[in-house]
């Protein structure tokens, strides 16, 4: 089974990548995050091309911002939308997160709030909202997988310069126990233990993705039954480039036979990246 997940970043935009996306990889699973649809808008967009490919499909969303959904030619069994104890914002419950089991695994595609600034109620917002998830999670099925966009880079090596990034979100101790707290493996890490620049987002701005200044915040989080299938798992890289790109990439992992063989961890790996510290994020830019 291939389960990919992928941050579109408004699937309306992103259409005329993702339709020719699913049928060039042909995942059984799809997470997508960011559709910035509402159930509606979704299903009169897709319910017609996903069925012609063979996808049920399961969308949660207001329409505007956020929204996540499922495919899948697998099955797409007990739908559920958001997650016990899952906290609201502002008032609203916000459509961050959809699970269903598809072939056995319980899986959850999943947009994790920004967090903005740290210390803001958006920050406790987002660590509240990862507790709620981790306590759900270990009520669950022992074969789950966790997919999505977490804004966590889970460590150092997962952003193109640590000292960048300090005093900023996504990498805050807080933030990184949180996604620790799972229990749970981090899949392409686990299977690429010692590559560096192994990213999956860049900021549109600044020319970071020619230079390959990124961040790994979308990730595949499984607990040890599913991870102990997986025989691939990287970073679609590809989709990150030509025309209208979403600012993420899609994540993939094989379990139990790998169609394209082990190719990862990124791929095609970069082919001018910037090695040097000392580069500013985009949005503090004097």
């Amino acid at each position: 089974m291939r389960i990919a997940t992928w941050n579109v970043n408004s699937a309306k935009q992103r259409m005329p990548r993702l339709m020719p996306w699913l049928e060039e990889r042909r995942p059984d699973v799809v997470c997508l995050q960011e559709t910035k649809l509402s159930d509606a808008a979704f299903v009169d967009l897709f319910a017609e091309p996903l069925a012609a490919l063979g996808y049920q499909m399961a969308h949660h969303g207001q329409g505007g911002f956020n929204g996540v959904a499922l495919l899948s030619r697998v099955g797409l069994a007990d739908v559920e939308l958001n997650f016990p104890g899952q906290p609201d914002y502002g008032g609203v419950a916000e459509g961050r997160a959809i699970s269903a089991t598809c072939d056995g695994v319980r899986v959850h595609s999943l947009y994790v709030p920004n967090g903005r600034e740290v210390g803001s109620d958006h920050y406790a917002y987002k660590l509240e909202w990862l507790d709620a998830l981790a306590a759900a999670v270990k009520e669950g099925p022992a074969d789950v997988a966790l997919c999505g966009d977490v804004n966590v880079a889970p460590a150092d090596a997962d952003v193109f310069d640590p000292a960048a990034f300090v005093g900023h979100t996504h990498v805050t101790d807080l933030e990184r126990q949180r996604i620790t707290n799972f229990g749970l493996v981090d899949v392409v890490r686990d299977h690429w233990p010692e590559h560096d620049h192994v990213f999956s987002y860049w900021d549109y701005r600044a020319g970071m993705f020619h230079q390959d200044l990124g961040m790994r915040i979308d990730l595949v989080l499984a607990s040890r039954p599913v991870a102990d299938r997986v025989q691939a798992a990287w970073i679609d890289r590809a989709a990150r480039k030509g025309k209208l790109p979403s600012d993420h990439a899609p994540v993939i992992v094989d379990l139990d036979v790998a169609p394209d063989g082990d190719i990862g961890p990124v791929v095609p790996p970069p082919s001018n990246p910037r090695r040097s510290a000392k580069v500013k994020l985009p949005q503090v830019r004097e």
